[in-house]
C-alpha cells in the first residue's frame, strides 16, 4: 500500500448514547460515510466508550464506573466485530476500560485502558495505554492499571502501532521505537485542557519528524455527563507527515481546529491519501530525507554541567564527614 485515507472521528461524548444498540449504530454509520468517501480506516478517540455512562444507572458511583463500563466491553466488541468486514472499512473503536484477573492473586480484576482495532480480515488487535495520567490512578474514582507491553500491527503490508494519548508524550518510549520501521502510528487521545490538546498534538507531530512515518492523532470533545457550557475537555484531528520539502514542508497533511463540546459538533475529518510509501522509502534511503533524528543517538556526548559536578564534590564531602 502506497497511500491510505484515513478518516479521524473527534466524538463528541456530550452525545449520550441511549443503549449499546444505539451506539454501535451511530459507528456503523460513520463507517458508511467513511467507506463512500474512500477511506480504509476509522479512527475513534480516547474513552469514546464513555458515553455508554449516558445509560448507565443514575446512582452509580464514579469509582464503579470504570469497573461498569468494562462489563459492558465484552458485548460492545461482539456488536463492533462485524462490522469492518461489512464495510470493508477497519475500525480503531477508540479505548474501552478491560478487566482481566491480577496475578497477585487478588480476586478483583485489574483494569486496563486498551484500544481496539478491529480489521476486515475479522483480527482483533489491542494495545494498552502504557503511562496513566493522575486521574486514571485515583483509587476513588477511575483507577486503572498501566499496560507492559508495545505490539506492532501488520495490516495490508503497513506495520501499524497504537499509541494512546499521554504516551505520546514520552522521548524514552520513542528511542526504542525508531529502528522498528512503523508505517503509520494511531493516536486515541482524551485531553482535558487546551494545554494538553496542544501537548498531546505537538508531541504527535514531532513523532512524525522523529520517525519519517505518518502519524494520525484524534481527540474526543466534552466528557460524557458533563455540562457543555463550562466543560474544558478540547478535542480535535489531524494527521502529520514529516517536515520534508517534497511532502509540503509543513508536516500537516490534514488537521481540524480544537473543539469544545459548546459548538454540539462531533466532526470527522478526512486525511487523504497520506504517502505511506514514500515515507517508507525515505526511511530505507530510497528517497531523499533532509534529516532523520531517529537515526542518531547521544550515547557516545559527554554531558558538561558544572552545577552537576558541584553536587558531586558536594555528596563526596558528605560521604568523607559521615566515615
Amino acid at each position: 500500500m502506497e497511500t491510505i485515507t484515513v478518516a479521524l472521528w473527534a466524538t463528541n461524548l456530550e452525545v449520550p448514547a441511549t443503549d449499546l444498540a444505539s451506539w454501535i449504530a451511530a459507528i456503523e454509520t460513520r463507517m458508511a460515510e467513511a467507506k463512500a468517501a474512500g477511506a480504509r480506516l476509522l479512527v475513534m478517540p480516547e474513552f469514546a466508550c464513555s458515553q455508554w455512562l449516558g445509560f448507565a444507572p443514575p446512582d452509580l458511583p464514579v469509582d464503579q464506573q470504570i469497573p461498569w463500563l468494562a462489563a459492558l466491553t465484552p458485548t460492545a466488541l461482539d456488536g463492533l466485530r462485524p462490522l469492518p468486514s461489512r464495510h470493508g472499512v477497519a475500525l480503531l473503536a477508540g479505548t474501552m476500560p478491560f478487566a482481566e484477573k491480577s496475578n497477585d492473586g487478588s480476586t478483583t480484576p485489574s483494569h486496563f485502558n486498551r484500544a481496539f482495532l478491529l480489521l476486515p480480515d475479522e483480527r482483533v488487535l489491542t494495545q494498552d495505554k502504557l503511562r496513566l495520567t493522575p486521574s486514571e490512578q485515583n483509587p476513588a474514582a477511575w483507577s486503572l492499571a498501566p499496560g507492559t507491553k508495545f505490539s506492532v500491527f501488520v495490516w495490508n503490508e503497513l506495520r501499524i502501532a497504537i499509541i494512546i494519548c499521554l504516551d505520546v508524550e514520552f522521548t524514552s518510549l520513542f528511542a526504542r521505537l525508531g529502528k522498528l520501521d512503523l508505517d503509520l502510528i494511531l493516536v486515541p487521545a482524551k485531553t482535558d485542557l487546551l494545554s494538553g490538546y496542544y501537548r498531546v498534538f505537538g508531541c504527535a507531530k514531532a513523532r512524525a519528524i522523529e520517525l519519517q512515518t505518518v502519524v494520525c492523532v484524534v481527540g474526543a470533545i466534552g466528557s460524557a455527563l458533563a455540562h457543555p457550557a463550562v466543560d474544558t475537555v478540547m478535542g480535535g484531528a489531524a494527521a502529520f507527515l514529516p517536515c520534508e520539502h517534497v511532502l509540503g514542508s509543513t508536516g500537516i497533511a490534514a488537521a481540524l481546529e480544537p473543539q469544545t463540546a459548546a459548538n454540539g459538533l462531533t466532526p470527522l475529518l478526512y486525511a487523504y491519501n497520506l504517502p505511506v510509501g514514500y515515507c517508507r522509502q525515505v526511511r530505507h534511503g530510497a528517497a531523499e530525507a533532509e534529516v532523520w533524528p531517529s537515526t542518531w543517538t547521544a550515547d557516545h556526548i559527554t554531558i558538561v554541567d558544572p552545577a552537576a559536578a558541584d553536587r558531586e564534590r558536594s555528596s563526596g564531602r558528605r560521604q568523607r564527614s559521615e566515615r
